[in-house]
């Protein structure tokens, strides 16, 4: 026979099943908290065990971190369970920061692309609130680099392929420290500044007016430049 006896399921799986569904539609991103539990509990109308026994699911299937107290965290889909051992290989050898900047160079070019084709309202908003704070930011004289991460991770998540989003999460997360020291010891003038919020507008417009190989050719002008700019780093740190 082809078809098999259909069995009920426990009601924490059921939840289990649609908090995961949220995660792989990056409805919630990587490091993102789930709503309270107390919260969670009353949306599904179900008891606090129950929720905890279906965040204790995801929890073990890798998707989440639950804290006692703290509630619970969505995972990237490529974290390794014992810390990260590219943020510890770029620490230890900063001129591997330049073989992630290539690597960089070759995905945002297409998430740069795949937004274009694929952004919504919503996301195209999401954008321009991010470049606008950029020049609001060189009128005051102070750097972006929160915003400039934030803009890449959000132009991975415009593409609304949930792999590109987790992936480009887990490279910020494992270059951090590294982009802290080049922001604090190459981008130092107000003309460097300008020139990062030029490449990220010139990405913006081209996305905003769906044109994917625009997009596609500004991100790889920016990368170039920071490419560029980290080799600088990296020089200077050796002398």
């Amino acid at each position: 026979m082809f078809f098999k006896p259909i069995k009920p399921q426990k009601i924490s799986v059921q939840i289990a099943d649609q908090i995961r569904s949220s995660i792989m539609k990056a409805h919630f991103n990587p490091g993102e908290k789930l709503p309270p539990e107390r919260d969670l509990a009353k949306l599904f109308e179900v008891s606090r065990p129950t929720l905890r026994e279906a965040l204790n699911i995801l929890a073990a299937a890798g998707l989440i971190d639950t804290h006692q107290g703290g509630g619970s965290t969505v995972k990237s889909l490529l974290e390794m369970s014992s810390g990260n051992p590219l943020a510890e290989l770029i620490k230890n050898e900063r001129e591997r920061a330049m073989d992630v900047v290539e690597v960089r160079k070759s995905i945002e070019a297409y998430t740069a692309f795949y937004a274009a084709e694929r952004s919504l309202p919503e996301d195209l908003r999401k954008l321009e609130k991010i470049v606008e704070e950029m020049a609001e930011n060189i009128t005051r004289k102070e750097p972006s680099l929160e915003l400039d991460a934030l803009f890449h991770i959000t132009v991975a998540e415009t593409t609304h392929n949930v792999i590109w989003l987790h992936l480009m999460q887990s490279i910020f997360d494992a270059m951090k420290e590294f982009q802290r020291g080049v922001w604090r010891a190459v981008y130092l003038t107000e003309d460097d500044h300008r020139t990062l919020y030029c490449h990220h507008r010139a990405v913006f417009d081209a996305i905003n007016s769906r044109q994917p190989d625009q997009a596609r050719d500004a991100m790889l002008v920016h990368l170039t430049f920071a490419e560029q700019r980290s080799s600088t780093y990296i020089r200077l740190k050796q002398e």
